[in-house]
């Protein structure tokens, strides 16, 4: 019997990802016409069929899984969740489903505008990346109806699924490394409403601090961004102490570069002089020339639970719902330096 030709067979060929051949074959934007002629052409050739018709044969179920994401978080650099959705991409491809990606910008985020997958009705199911405004999320609760899940934040809604980072112990285990190291003058960098993971991190920090008998000062804690727009600003926020820490925990890695940079021009050295710790264990190449001790966010296994329970709802079987929450890990690097008493 041939074997089944699948959509990293056309990939190779092409020497594309599985996520273009993905977009190519389902009719999305960001593949060039000539480019999306040579996926489809080779498909045909190949006797490539697409989950619609060859999952459908085997089990009557296959599925278009919409995802949206804010503009916001999709900034010049290849972003974190850009990572994430390509994650989330490619574990769909691998259970047979295509994903279409939906950007949603300022306006209609704050507008609560319905989105073009919901109107078209393009998506059997939505997972929605990043928190977005209450009322957004409010009204896609009220329009969409096909299942929801959020990856990467959660609500009050007991109701709702999301799969989640260990932020809260991730931030916790980071701090009590800093302490490890010698480090008592500990800061925390992040506007801690901006979002959910950010204040989570700094209570995972607080709780180290408590935990060694240190008070959590109200000048070392770091705002870092607009609250509106979440757009990092080195000049209306990071506004250091008099009394400065010895170690800074940034709620992520991105701050962390940074805050590394203003430290620099401040006449720091890191981590001669300071330490800093970042979170997330991604950052894009050439923002930063040291290599930050960090906690990794296993986007990986969010995006396979992420799919995983999205599979499960729209087929209907029984499933884990609530909130699904991702261990990650501590990485090591040169950013942080043993105190010496």
């Amino acid at each position: 019997m041939a074997k089944a030709v699948k959509l990293a067979d056309i990939a190779e060929r092409l020497s594309v990802s599985t996520v273009t051949v993905s977009k190519a074959l389902s009719g999305q934007k960001g593949v060039s016409e000539e480019m999306r002629k040579k996926i489809k052409d080779l498909a045909e050739e190949l006797g490539y069929q697409q989950p619609s018709t060859k999952t459908a044969k085997k089990e009557g179920k296959s599925y278009n899984i919409g995802v949206l994401i804010s503009g916001r978080y999709l900034d010049k650099y290849d972003s974190f969740y850009w990572q994430m959705y390509q994650q989330v991409a490619t574990r769909a491809v691998a259970k047979g489903c295509f994903t279409l990606m939906e950007s949603v910008d300022e306006k209609n985020e704050k507008n609560a505008g319905i989105p073009a997958l919901v109107q078209e009705q393009k998506a059997d199911g939505l997972i929605v990346i990043g928190r977005m405004s209450d009322d957004y999320l409010k009204m896609l609760n009220k329009k969409a109806n096909v299942p929801l899940l959020y990856l990467d934040f959660c609500t009050e809604d007991r109701k709702a699924d999301a799969v989640i980072s260990d932020s809260y112990y991730g931030a916790y285990r980071l701090t009590n490394y800093l302490f490890d190291k010698g480090h008592r003058k500990i800061a925390y960098v992040g506007t801690l409403r901006a979002t959910g993971s950010i204040m989570d991190r700094y209570f995972g920090y607080v709780k180290s601090m408590l935990e060694h008998g240190e008070n959590v000062k109200e000048e070392w804690l770091l705002e870092d961004r607009d609250l509106e727009t979440g757009m990092i600003d080195t000049e209306l926020y990071m506004k250091f102490p008099k009394d400065m820490p010895t170690a800074f925990v940034c709620n992520s890695d991105l701050t962390a570069s940074y805050l590394i940079k203003k430290l620099r021009e401040n006449g720091y050295r890191v981590p001669e002089d300071i330490s800093v710790a970042g979170y997330d264990n991604y950052l894009y190449p050439g923002l930063c020339d040291i290599a930050l001790t960090t906690y990794e966010v296993d986007i990986k296994e969010m995006a396979r639970c992420a799919i995983h329970t999205m599979i499960k709802k729209l087929n209907g079987e029984s499933y884990r719902q609530g909130i699904n929450i991702v261990e990650g890990h501590l990485v090591i690097r040169e950013s942080v330096t043993k105190l010496e008493k």
